[in-house]
This record gives C-alpha cells, sequence and structure tokens, in this order.
C-alpha cells in the first residue's frame, strides 16, 4: 500500500505535502528510542514514533523506512517537516494512537 493511500486510512496528513507518497509500506515499526530504531527498523517500513525532532528525519533516512507516521495529534516542528521534504522523507500526521494506526496497518494487510 502507498504511503498516500495509508494516510486517508489512518485520517492522516501528509505534513510533508506530496513527498514520498507514491513509495511503497511494506511493514510497520512502533519505538520512539532511536538507536533502536536505527538498529532494528526494515527497510519499506512505517515508522511510528512520538518524536518530533529533526534527528528523525535523518534515521528514516538511515533505515530507509517508507514514512514517519506521528500520532495522537502531536504537532511536528516546522524545522523536521522543511528537512524532510529537503531529503525526501514522507511524514504523517494523524489523531489515532499508535495501537489504533497498528491495528489498521494489521487491517491493510502490511
Amino acid at each position: 500500500m502507498k504511503v498516500s493511500e495509508f494516510a486517508s486510512r489512518i485520517n492522516g496528513v501528509l505534513v510533508t505535502g506530496d513527498t514520498a507518497g507514491d513509495r511503497q509500506i511494506k511493514g510497520v515499526y512502533c519505538c520512539d528510542l532511536l538507536s533502536w530504531v536505527m538498529s532494528h527498523a526494515e527497510k519499506g517500513s512505517a515508522w511510528i514514533t512520538v518524536h518530533t525532532h529533526i534527528n528523525i528525519v535523518a534515521v528514516a533516512i538511515l533505515t530507509e523506512v517508507s514514512c514517519i507516521i506521528i500520532p495522537e495529534g502531536i504537532e511536528v516542528d516546522e524545522n523536521t517537516v522543511k528537512r524532510a521534504v529537503e531529503e525526501g522523507v514522507a511524514i504523517l500526521s494523524t489523531p489515532l494512537t499508535a495501537y489504533e494506526v497498528c491495528c489498521i496497518a494489521h487491517e491493510c494487510g502490511i
């Protein structure tokens, strides 16, 4: 499923605009410890985190995740969005909890 399609399933918004919305999501990884994500997230996964600091963009690039999902309507830092657009990293924002996003991903076969 494409990032842009999944965004609509989770009542999400691509805060980075059209950036990388056509990437395929191959799985889901939910974690807030950046060093753990760097060593465990699989390429092509959608990464769910409550972090909004610019460092999430670097981690997304390093791990080659398909997108970053910020749950619970948490506002993403403006500098983070700007860097994500520059680097071609999609960031989704959703009012749902991380658990709800995971449940929907499972229902979608991700």
